[in-house]
């Protein structure tokens, strides 16, 4: 599809998300690093134009312009470990425009499970920045994009809806608190320092735990983060060890299969441990056996079991919920108003290129005639005048391209102008 001949109807997403797949299916859809990759290398050789891949804890989704629903929806079947008829019974699809308002929605936290979510921004320029390191973005995509930037950065600098500390990993402190009370005393055990490991633990020292271990495989990475927040490191191969006096267990890493198993708790419960343990599984696909949930005395915590209703500024988020979607609706109509413009385009290039061939040839008769010096003089005349006309030509064709082609079907007969197809 040619950037000049670009609507909203071009665009598509396919997907899971938490609105209609619980986390067993979508963790089946979730999407390693090294899958995403292979994807977007099958995509381009199979022609699909633009497409950005976005995989978190909440959806896995293709978003791309498109028409070739069929072929996206086998391809995150294929790099996924969910079957067709999964996709069938708990996927999306979705066209035109209502694909490019959801991929907004998404985008400014209005559809994620942690209303106005902080973390869902930087994950959608991961996936753009993904896109462009495999080409897989073309003008308009990239322009699409920018767009969702820009509602982004409006709905945080206009509305309320940033307000609070909406993310997962403090709806996750938010629901430790609400089943162990004060947290100040209790001991934590952290697995994973990642992105959401980090803002974790932010957050854990935030609401005046004072005894937290971190555990991570990569023994740098704990301690670089343990040093920044004064928390006890351990290595992951002690964490049996680590979790028979803690209250309170999270684990948030990129492992592909579950890292604490009920193993591991059966061990630690034969030994004597009696008090209440909360464990937190901020993973998708899943770090924590479910089956330990049913452990006595264990209670297990998984994303589809956060929400951000403890939070106190909820409601002034809410609140905000139709200003952003004014944002959106703006944003979207100024994206169209550019992929209209796109339609002139090639009629204003093609005018720019004969009225300037127009001039040079007077310009050169006018050079043999009177000179050099003489001719000087009149390249700057020709010029202004040349570009006072374009400038009328080209807003007379901006301000009607929305209407019809007529107009520059006109001046495309007028100047004997031919576009290539």
């Amino acid at each position: 599809m040619s950037v000049h001949t670009a609507t909203l109807s071009d665009f598509l997403i396919v997907g899971i998300s938490h609105w209609y797949a619980d986390l067993d299916v979508r963790e089946r859809f979730s999407l390693s690093n090294d899958a995403q990759q292979h994807l977007l290398r099958e995509a381009d050789a199979l022609g699909l134009g633009g497409i950005m891949v976005l995989s978190t804890c909440n959806r896995t989704e293709l978003f791309a312009r498109s028409d070739r629903a069929e072929i996206l929806a086998g391809l995150l079947v294929k790099y996924s470990r969910g079957t067709r008829s999964e996709f069938e019974k708990f996927g999306f699809t979705k066209r035109g425009e209502d694909a490019v308002q959801h991929f907004f929605r998404v985008s400014v936290g209005l559809d994620a499970q942690i209303l106005g979510d902080l973390q869902i921004i930087k994950q959608v320029k991961t996936a753009y920045d993904r896109a462009v390191d495999h080409n897989m973005l073309d003008g308009v995509m990239h322009r699409c994009v920018q767009s969702v930037f820009r509602a982004h950065k409006r709905s945080r600098s206009e509305t309320s809806l940033g307000s609070g500390a909406a993310t997962t990993a403090y709806a996750a402190v938010q629901a430790a608190r609400h089943e162990l009370g004060t947290l100040r005393d209790k001991r934590v055990v952290l697995i994973g320092t990642g992105k959401i490991g980090k803002v974790t633990c932010m957050n854990l020292i935030n609401s005046g735990v004072g005894n937290v271990t971190l555990l991570n495989r990569n023994a740098i990475k704990a301690e670089r983060l343990a040093e920044r927040f004064d928390v006890d490191v351990a290595p992951i191969q002690d964490m049996p060890d680590h979790l028979s006096d803690a209250d309170l267990v999270i684990v948030a890493t990129g492992a592909s299969e579950p890292i604490l198993k009920v193993e591991h708790l059966q061990r630690v419960r034969s030994q004597g441990a009696t008090q209440p343990l909360v464990l937190m599984d901020l993973s998708v696909p899943r770090n924590i056996e479910p089956e330990a949930g049913n452990l006595p005395g264990v209670r297990l915590i998984n994303m589809d079991m956060l929400n951000d209703r403890l939070d106190e500024t909820y409601k002034e988020r809410e609140s905000n919920i139709p200003l952003v979607e004014q944002i959106i609706s703006e944003e979207i109509n100024d994206f169209k108003r550019w992929l209209n413009e796109q339609r002139v385009v090639p009629t204003i290039r093609a005018l720019t290129a004969r009225l300037e061939d127009i001039r040079s040839a007077e310009m050169d008769k006018f050079t043999r005639r009177h000179g050099d010096d003489e001719a000087r003089h009149a390249e700057q005349l020709t010029r202004r005048i040349v570009n006072k006309i374009l400038a009328y030509s080209i807003d007379h064709l901006k301000e009607q391209h929305e209407h019809d082609d007529h107009v520059a079907r006109v001046v495309q007969d007028m100047f004997k102008i031919e576009l290539e197809k």
